[in-house]
């Protein structure tokens, strides 16, 4: 752990504040805070930040609804059930950069199936360059995301699903509640901790995820499909490490900062409840 996690972490931190870059090793001085200057100054940054809320914001409404849905149905007994649970979990054992790439091919201007179906079903006579428009890129990784991630909510789901007893549902059906009833008064209350922190790792997950962009579009077109954890990527690719590591650092800020408030809100409700 000290050899592989711990000491690449203390090194890559303190490389955040040396003028430490590729082109020229002999100069690695202490800078302070001039890396961290050079990214909060840059317009480009505050693209991305834009883009990455989008993508945490819009990949995990829709992954958590459809998975909670999908782990609802898959709770239930019927013919073949392990089948479709081996075919939902299918996507988390594929890797995010082959996803992308499969993605890209489907979303392809030219030949790909995405096009064909629309002008199929006449939603569209004419090509849609999905990829190489920012707005309509943007919306091709995130449908890419939320493919891929619904199973995670599925599988996290289903599991504290399965712990519920089943005499609160027998008592449930016996005083008259109805399917929609003891879904928020019985289902969701007692797996609500496991809820919540699937949706805590999630976006820490996501936040940190870019193995998807980086296989559909590379952060373009014009960095407006770039998050922060894909241009942190392309600044170490350009041999800058001292301003890579500097957004390294801001990343686990953000997500800290999130997560105790996150943490602190729901504590707060459970008081409330209480």
């Amino acid at each position: 752990m000290i050899i592989f996690v711990y000491y690449p972490m203390i090194a890559g931190s303190q490389m955040a504040f040396r003028n430490w870059n590729l082109s020229n090793l002999t100069d690695t001085s202490w800078v302070g805070f001039k890396n961290f200057a050079a990214i909060l100054t840059d317009p480009v940054f505050y693209t991305v930040l834009r883009n990455t809320v989008v993508w945490v914001v819009a990949s995990l409404v829709p992954q958590f609804v459809i998975g909670f849905a999908l782990a609802l149905w898959l709770r239930r007994k019927f013919a073949f059930r392990g089948l479709y649970q081996a075919l939902i979990f299918f996507p988390w054992a594929i890797s995010g950069f082959l996803i992308g790439i499969l993605f890209r091919w489907m979303f392809n201007s030219e030949f790909g199936v995405i096009n064909d179906l629309l002008s199929k079903v006449g939603l569209t006579d004419q090509a849609i360059p999905w990829l190489a428009d920012p707005t309509t890129a943007m919306v091709a990784i995130i449908i890419a995301n939320v493919w891929y991630g619904v199973t995670f909510f599925t599988i996290m789901i289903l599991a504290a699903l399965q712990s519920v007893p089943e005499e609160l549902f027998e008592a449930a059906a016996l005083d008259g509640a109805g399917k929609t009833r003891t879904l928020f008064q019985i289902t969701i209350p007692y797996i609500r901790t496991t809820l919540a922190l699937t949706v805590l790792l999630r976006v820490i997950w996501i936040f940190n995820f870019p193995d998807i962009i980086f296989g559909m579009t590379g952060g373009g077109p014009a960095n407006q499909t770039h998050i922060i954890t894909t241009w942190m990527i392309a600044t170490t690719q350009r041999g800058d490490y001292g301003q890579a590591s500097a957004l390294g650092l801001i990343v686990v800020g953000i997500l800290l900062i999130f997560s105790i408030f996150y943490l602190l809100a729901i504590r707060e409700k459970k008081a409330v409840i209480t």
